[in-house]
């Protein structure tokens, strides 16, 4: 009987060291997976925070766009010959900006920049009573591969009998046909430009023997903005 008591005890506490073993490696693994949880917590929090914050630096970094605001003058050369006996209403015509435009110290429309220009009216001395008319505007430039829409004044030439012109800029000023005039032949051109009036300016234009008006390639014109103008900047 003793000796079966004994036995028991022996098993008993076998049994108890067994159960003891196990549980100790369970609580061991329990809290190692409760102190990585709580690592990884720690560590993709500022993790978090460093990525919410680099978004934020680089919509900061972003340039505005530049604005160029109503009013603006845009000088170009012609590229191309047009005129009121050979040009057509609705045909487009090639120019290049003759001078930087500027915003804030910034170049808004560079030097050279290509432009697309548009005839509004074209009509031959032939075919209009009084002489001929040639009205033309500005419809789109091309900076940096980006083409963007132009909404300006109309250069408006008329003649009216022979050896007569008029050559206005509708919705412009007087400044600007001088500027015109200087860009074609200095201060007697200045003089002449503005003498025109009411934006008015020859520009380098032509008047044939029969009253028709032709602008040849490399008569520079200004032309004024009507709406504000957008610019990506890549700064």
């Amino acid at each position: 009987m003793s000796r079966f008591n004994n036995l028991t005890a022996l098993v008993s506490l076998g049994l108890l060291l067994a159960l003891s073993g196990c549980q100790k490696p369970a609580d061991q693994a329990a809290n190692s997976d409760s102190t990585a949880s709580d690592s990884s917590k720690d560590s993709s929090s500022p993790s978090g925070g460093s990525s919410s914050s680099g978004r934020s630096a680089a919509r900061e970094t972003v340039a505005k766009p530049l604005v160029v605001p109503a009013d603006t003058t845009i000088t170009v050369v012609l590229d191309e010959a047009i005129g009121s006996k050979t040009s057509a209403a609705g045909q487009n015509f090639s120019a290049t900006v003759a001078s930087p435009v500027e915003v804030d110290g910034r170049v808004a429309i560079p030097k050279g920049a290509r432009v697309t220009g548009i005839v509004r009216d074209a009509k031959s001395a032939g075919r209009f009573k009084g002489g001929a008319v040639l009205s033309i505007s500005l419809a789109s430039v091309t900076i940096d591969n980006a083409t963007y829409d132009l909404h300006t004044t109309n250069h408006v030439q008329t003649s009216k009998g022979k050896g007569k012109r008029t050559a206005t800029m509708i919705g412009g000023g007087g400044a600007a046909g001088a500027l015109i005039g200087g860009l074609a032949g200095g201060g007697k051109g200045a003089a002449i430009g503005a003498a025109i009036g009411a934006g008015a300016g020859t520009g380098g234009a032509g008047l044939t023997g029969n009253r028709e008006i032709v602008l040849p390639a490399e008569t520079p014109l200004a032309f004024k903005l009507l709406d504000p103008l957008e610019i990506k900047s890549k700064r």
